[in-house]
């Protein structure tokens, strides 16, 4: 079959289906474990080498984890084993903890064993532009695998297997869709008709990767996003996929103002919870202290008192909790890489509080949210950036 009708017909499928309605997630038996008891949690890093095991039995409480690229690759020699070994250690002491292994759906990032031997017997592998100069991340150095290619595809595919084939993996958390999706990305790079090419390619592996595990792994991907390409916000993606990670969740952007592109992450979130997704929040936490930025991986000095960002940590978890339903978590972070993190293995006392299920969907009127649970009221105004967490 030609190439080109091929796409075509991947496109065409996946544009009929985005015009059904949106069904609600019925096969949740691979889910984490939920409670409303308290502040339902997530975890998201990554640490070079072994975790001690203070750390493990820190990390053992957390209903899902996600173990960032690089983890464990310099005490185990890859990722692929770095994440399998932490995830072993954890099962150890908490068996139903789940557990998503981290892999790019187009980045060539380091520390992949298995990828440093593909791309080395098929060095073609990786995108390149019309000039077959490598096609570059803004590092200048980091390149991309040309998943527009159908035997690249099936080489992530059966890595993807490998590693869940593992019983102390339960499943894989897909970083950098928005920019197979989003057109400005890759036609910078390689141009618009080559951009057209990944886009069906990554819908054609995507497809696949839920046919082929999505019984029996949970898949979270990091999709929904405010971004004037989606119509919704990325939700008609979430079809491949049990749910999704959020970040970058509070930049105005695209002419909206703060308030405005916040507003519309918050019903897209609110829409996808309501429908059964998991959503996995993460939220960073660097506007508290001074020269600090909110952004994708917060970094800064150390913080002795936690006190001293009670106020960004209530707004934070308002956000999340005007969202919140059922298989909903929560991250505030300082960044993903736990070395130099100031909040690593730090609980706030906002997570120990009785929290009760929601009495009912949340309010909004003008850009203030309000929503009460069995032991809290919250209240939310984002265009002045307070809220108010008020504890029964």
């Amino acid at each position: 079959m030609n190439y080109k009708f091929a796409l075509l017909m991947v496109i065409l499928c996946h544009n009929l289906g985005t015009t059904q309605e949106k069904k609600t997630v019925t096969n949740q038996k691979n889910f984490p474990e939920f409670s409303w008891d308290t502040m339902p949690l997530y975890m998201h890093l990554r640490k070079g080498t072994a975790f001690n095991k203070k750390e493990v039995a820190f990390l053992a409480k957390f209903p899902l984890i996600t173990f960032e690229k690089t983890t464990g690759s310099k005490t185990y020699g890859s990722t692929e084993s770095g994440t399998i070994e932490a995830a072993k250690a954890v099962k150890m002491i908490n068996p139903k903890t789940k557990i998503l292994y981290y892999k790019n759906v187009v980045i060539n990032w380091g520390a992949y064993k298995e990828d440093e031997v593909f791309l080395k017997e098929y060095p073609d592998a990786l995108l390149r532009n019309a000039d077959e100069k490598k096609a570059l991340m803004p590092n200048g150095k980091t390149g991309f695998f040309d998943i527009s290619q159908e035997y690249i595809r099936s080489y992530w595919l059966n890595h993807i297997r490998k590693v869940t084939d593992n019983p102390h993996i339960d499943g894989v958390f897909l970083d950098a869709n928005i920019k197979a999706l989003v057109p400005a990305f890759f036609n910078s790079r390689v141009g618009t008709e080559k951009q057209k090419e990944i886009e069906l390619g990554y819908l054609s592996m995507m497809q696949q990767l839920h046919d082929r595990f999505g019984k029996d792994n949970l898949l979270i991907a990091n999709i929904i996003r405010v971004r004037p390409e989606f119509k919704d916000e990325g939700q008609e993606y979430l079809k491949f996929f049990n749910g999704s990670y959020i970040e970058g969740f509070e930049h105005e952007n695209f002419g909206m103002t703060y308030a405005e592109y916040l507003s519309k992450g918050i019903q897209a979130v609110q829409n996808a919870a309501q429908n059964g997704n998991i959503i996995a929040m993460s939220l960073g936490i660097g506007k508290a202290l001074q020269n600090s930025e909110i952004g994708f991986d917060d970094k800064r000095g150390q913080l002795q008192n936690t006190e001293k960002i009670k106020e960004r940590i209530d707004y934070l978890l308002a956000i999340f909790l005007v969202c919140a339903e059922k298989y909903s978590y929560v991250y505030p972070h300082d960044g993903y890489g736990i070395e130099k993190s100031s909040i690593w293995m730090k609980t706030f006392p906002q997570y120990n509080r009785k929290l009760g299920p929601p009495k009912a969907a949340a309010k909004k009127e003008g850009y203030v949210y309000t929503r009460s649970f069995e032991y809290v009221d919250v209240w939310l105004d984002i265009e002045q950036q307070k809220a108010v967490l008020h504890w029964k």
